[in-house]
Parts: C-alpha cells; structure tokens; sequence
C-alpha cells in the first residue's frame, strides 16, 4: 500500500548551483519530496534566460531542471546576504553548490566555515574537475567534459568526425552522482551523526558514465573506435535500414543468431563458418549486413519488429524523442506530470524515475519565481518587516529584488 508521504521528506536543502548540473542533483532530491530552498543572485539563474521559452513566459530547462523549490535572491558580494545564506544553512541537512574550488569559501559559505556551525552538515560541491588535483582551476561545460573525456572520440562514423552525444550527458551524471553521493553520505550520518564534503567532479562522473569504454581499455589498453550505429565487438548489434525508417536489433549468442537467421528467412546463415560465432559475424559485418538489409528493405519498420519479436529477437524501431514520450508507455509510467502555476498556460515537467512502493507518486510543482519564496523564508528565521527592510537597505537582496511578501513579489514579477 503507498504511503502519503515521500522518502525525502523533511530533508532540508540549500542549493546555492545554477544552470545544470547542481540544480539536476537538487531536483532529484525535491522529486522526492525534499525541501529545496534555492539561493539565486538578484540576476537570477542563467538558466532562467535561456531558451526554449514556453508559452507561460518560462525557460523550460529552467523549469524542468528547478521544479520543487522555493526562491530567495541573496546578493552574496554583501555581509548581509551572506549572514543570511549562513543563518539558512545552520539547521540545514545539505548544502549543493557548483562555484568554481575556492570561490565559496571566499564568500564565508565553504564546507569548513558551514560544518562549523553545522557538524552534521552533508555539503556538496559539483565542479569540472573536482576540488583537487591540476585541472580543478579550469571552468567547464559539458562539450568541454565530453572531448576530455573520450567520449566524443567514441562516438560517431569511422570515417567521420568525433562527435557529440545528442544529450548534456556530463552535466546530467554529474547531477546524478551528486545525488547519490548525497544519499550515501545522509546515510552514514545516521550510523555516525557527521556530515562530509561530497566532492563531485564532472570529470571523473563522466569517465564513470564510460562504464564500457574503460572495461574495455582497462583490459586491451587501446582506444575505443568510432563504429557508427553498430556495437563495437558484436553482430548483427546495430541499426539496418527498413523501407520506411530504421530498426535496431540485439543479437549477442549463437541460440539468437540461429532463430534470426530463421525469422528473415536466411537459415543457410548458420552453417557459413563466417558467422559461426559472435567474433566472426562481427568479423564479417559487412557481409551479413547486406543480406540483413535485402531482407527488411523491402518491409516496413513494423513488419519488421513485429516478425523479429515473433522470433524472440531483441528488436525496436528508432524512434524520435517526441514518439517515446508520448507513447503508451510512457504515459503509464507518468515521465511527463501537468503542472501550473499563477493561472499561467500548463506545462509539462519531468521528474526522477525511480518508483517506490511504500510511498505515492513523486511531487511535481512549478519552478519557483526569482524570490518568490523570500518572505516566508525569512519570516521562518524570525525576521520581522522591519529586519527584512533592514536587510534591503545593506543590499542583501540586490538592487531590486522585493521582500514584502510573496503575493508582492509575484505580482511585480508578472509585470516587470
């Protein structure tokens, strides 16, 4: 029977990130039902200006990547917003921030001056190249992680050009593994009443997300090759072209081989000794592709994944994003959630995929406005009006920020 709570709640976050990686790790944990308080300069996100601009006005990654949190704007060049960021992280159960290594404690707000306060403190810092070592000074995005990294030399044609994976993969790992590593350091706390510094590198998230790529170097020593829409050391593993699109297909042993090779009517395959194994069929791509592709080029891509599932063939057509989201499946598994916010045109955000069946279904609700949430923030620190006036007049919250209430500072907002 699912509960009515989530598995994170009452897990107090401060989130000091931007753009992707840091925030993707906090909405992992707000999916969950963690109360993410995000900290933003009085400019906001980055991630707030950059497009696609849904119809409510929004930047939809800004959107996805900070569903489930609250907003205050703290300008931490001041003493005051940075007395305040200290005074929201003293009873904190996590801090996440992405600054470049040396920056947050720069600003009074590093692991070392926050666990002083707060011992029990679980504090993560995502980064390029980690809190260490003679790359953590270089800025990093993540076409930068994915050519040092030897994912772009991976990928793409052998006769062609390394290339980008069609995803920010290094920044959403990052994001991932910084969950994680949050999660097992919450853990150990419970065993022994300690935070620890989680030290995050896209870098090292990056060559872990290489799984296979550095098996295989690990036991060869040579460099992964560009092979295309094929697997690197089975056949037929790939994408074969049908009449109307493309298909991909799995073969990976001999009991699989023999019933394809029976399914597009080819048995006579088995006996050649060019495709007797799984390293001579690779040997012998080219060769067994063409007779592949003679057979499902005159069919479409759904004759053709429905004869080769008959058959017991790992098989799928290649579909667009737009195809897998809104399929049947999809659906059921609830990827995509309706949400709105102010009365605004309703968008769709994603959440966190993991399913849990003592609780109910994950919490999804609109990225906040810049400062929406400032008020009831600081009212629960137990200032007055008269203290958060105070607080504006020394700059804590920028130039322009408003600080009366949340119903002000949204109707400001919708009419800047």
């Amino acid at each position: 029977m699912q509960g009515s709570t989530l598995p994170l709640e009452g897990l107090r976050v401060i989130d000091f990130s931007r753009v992707l990686a840091g925030p993707y790790c906090t909405a992992l944990l707000g999916d969950l039902g963690a109360d993410v308080i995000k900290i933003e300069p009085p400019a906001g996100d980055d991630y707030r200006a950059v497009g696609p601009i849904g119809e409510d006005g929004d930047s939809g990654l800004f959107a996805a990547m900070n569903r489930n949190k609250r907003s205050i704007v703290l300008d931490l060049k001041t003493d005051a917003a940075r007395e305040l960021a200290r005074a929201l992280c003293a009873d904190a159960d996590v801090v996440v921030e992405n600054f470049r290594p040396g920056v947050a404690g720069k600003l009074g707000i590093g692991y070392a001056e926050l666990s002083a306060i707060n011992p029990s403190l679980v504090y993560a810092s995502v980064s390029g190249f980690g809190q260490t070592g003679p790359e953590s000074h270089r800025p990093a995005y993540d076409i930068i992680l994915q050519a040092m990294c030897g994912l772009m030399d991976a990928t793409g044609s052998p006769d062609g050009p390394p290339t980008m994976i069609g995803e920010s993969v290094s920044d959403v790992v990052s994001g991932l593994f910084a969950s994680w590593g949050v999660l097992a350091a919450l853990f150990a706390r419970e065993k022994t009443g300690k935070g620890t510094h989680v030290d995050v590198s896209m870098f090292d998230a990056t060559l872990g997300l290489s799984a296979t790529l550095v098996a295989r170097y690990a036991v060869t020593g040579l460099a992964p090759r560009r092979v295309g829409n094929r697997h690197p050391s089975s056949a037929p593993f790939g994408a074969y072209r049908a009449a109307d699109g493309f298909y991909v297909v799995a073969v990976l042993n001999n009991k699989l081989f023999a019933a394809f090779a029976q399914a597009i009517g080819a048995p006579h395959l088995t006996e050649d000794p060019r495709f007797a194994t799984d390293a001579s069929r690779y040997a012998h791509e080219a060769d067994l592709r063409a007779t592949i592709d003679a057979w499902s080029s005159a069919r479409s891509v759904e004759e053709v994944v429905a004869a080769l599932g008959a058959a017991g063939i790992p098989v799928a057509p290649i579909r667009s994003l737009p195809e897998a989201l809104e399929s049947p499946h999809a659906r059921h598994r609830g990827l995509l959630t309706n949400v709105q916010r102010d009365g605004r045109p309703a968008t769709r955000l994603p959440s966190q995929p993991v399913k849990f069946s003592a609780y109910g279904v994950n919490r999804v609700t609109p990225a906040p406005g810049l400062g929406e949430h400032a008020a009831a923030l600081l009212q629960a620190l137990g200032y007055d009006a008269q203290d958060i006036e105070a607080l504006r007049v020394r700059g804590a919250f920028g130039a322009s920020v408003p600080t009366r209430n949340d119903a002000d500072c949204r109707q400001e907002r919708d009419h800047a």
